[in-house]
């Protein structure tokens, strides 16, 4: 391979994206350490950095909300945080009206509560549709709700690189079919579904539709309510930065939540919390899908992301990623695929989230490799390198030193 700088031709270099980067100031927000330390992370979509905001934030709430205000906080603010962070959500990246949107529980419990209500609801539709790809908890998720309920899977097998499309589906949603759960952006390739012609598919059969939207939300500009959702599950600690093990959120559309009803019953969505009644009655509204006390500390410093991404818009974001991954590919191309490398993701940018995966049998080696020097991707097996870009905080002179690193380490292997 010629020996020249990456990037070098018609594209623009990575120094050329990094200054005319409208977003580039933005980088200066988030807390990175010294370069000895960590030279690139390429892992955005797993974990994002914490913002150096979200520091003092968190000390003025232990001193302030927590410290002086002690159990007055519950009567004050905190009873109504899920909601109200909820709706902030809803509003900055879901395309989600307010009164749709909760914050409280993990992933895998919300994602539960939601398709085992869904399930409940329609009695005669004994069906759930998922495809074979998608990420573990949905599909363990899913497994034991059948088991539960003696309901029948019925499996989507789709192209891991391009993901599940409207043409997947055919044949495999009809009148028993009670709820279509599917990744709008796939965990492994990156792949973006068409949520809009997907959703009037499962929709036009009768069944509900639930986007799981843990690798989109933050990065892809949303619109559920004009999509007609029905139900959405995503995570807080990936582009929302909310932290490790930071709360998920449910949105449920608001002409389905008198219809539903979630299987965790707890007190805190009770109709009456401290009324301390014999039994339970479910509050109206998006109250009744919360369980038990939220985390509320918990949420803090997603709520410093939140608006950040409102300062700048989802739109800029989404600019911001396609250039990214479109740059990771140039590399990709250039560096890494004389190497046997494999590109795994979608080429148009208009199918692609913003993370890319490339293969090779050695990846598993190669992030040992990496890890030990500050480079930091993310691997899934059999033999999957994810490339995770958080457009607000990741520049394209680190991704370039991330990729040429991961040239380096695959060469030595070679």
């Amino acid at each position: 391979m010629e020996n020249h700088t990456p990037g070098s031709g018609t594209s623009p270099t990575s120094a050329e994206l990094d200054a005319a980067d409208p977003l580039a100031a933005q980088r200066a927000a988030f807390y990175s350490p010294d370069e000895g330390e960590l030279a690139a992370y390429l892992d955005g979509n797993s974990l994002g950095r914490p913002l150096k905001a979200t520091a003092s934030n968190l000390a003025s709430f232990v001193q302030d909300a927590w410290g002086s205000r002690l159990i007055r906080g519950w009567d004050e603010q905190w009873m109504d945080e899920p909601t109200v962070v909820g709706d902030r959500i809803g509003e900055v990246t879901l395309g989600a009206a307010a009164g749709q949107v909760t914050v409280g529980d993990s992933t895998s419990v919300m994602l539960y509560k939601l398709i085992r209500a869904a399930v409940d609801a329609q009695p005669g539709r004994d069906e759930i549709v998922v495809d074979r790809d998608n990420f573990p908890t949905d599909r363990f998720i899913i497994e034991g709700i059948a088991a539960e309920k003696g309901a029948s899977i019925v499996w989507v097998s789709a192209n891991p690189a391009s993901g599940v499309r409207t043409g997947d589906l055919e044949g495999l949603v009809g009148e028993r079919t009670a709820v279509v759960v599917l990744s709008h952006v796939a965990y492994r390739s990156g792949f973006l579904a068409d949520a809009r012609a997907i959703t009037a598919m499962v929709k036009d059969a009768g069944a509900l539709m639930l986007w799981d939207l843990c690798h989109s939300v933050g990065s892809v500009p949303l619109e559920l309510d004009e999509w007609g959702v029905d139900l959405a599950v995503g995570c807080t600690y990936k582009y929302l930065n909310g932290g490790p093990g930071s709360p998920a959120f449910a949105y449920v559309n608001a002409s389905q939540q008198g219809r539903l009803r979630q299987p965790i019953w707890g007190w805190m969505g009770a109709d009456n919390p401290f009324g301390m009644t014999e039994s339970y009655k479910p509050a109206t509204g998006i109250r009744s899908f919360i369980t038990g006390t939220p985390p509320v500390l918990a949420m803090q410093p997603l709520k410093d992301m939140v608006e950040l991404i409102a300062s700048v818009g989802m739109e800029a974001v989404r600019e911001k990623s396609i250039r990214l991954t479109e740059h990771a590919i140039s590399l990709a191309d250039e560096l890494l695929v004389p190497l046997g490398v494999e590109i795994a993701s979608p080429r148009d940018p208009a199918e692609r989230g913003s993370h890319i995966t490339v293969d090779h049998p050695l990846f598993g080696q190669v992030t040992t490799v990496l890890w030990e020097r500050g480079v930091i991707p993310d691997f899934r097996p059999p033999h999957g390198l994810r490339i995770g870009l958080s457009p607000l905080s990741t520049g394209y002179g680190e991704l370039e030193l991330g990729m040429t690193a991961i040239r380096d380490a695959l060469a030595e292997l070679l």
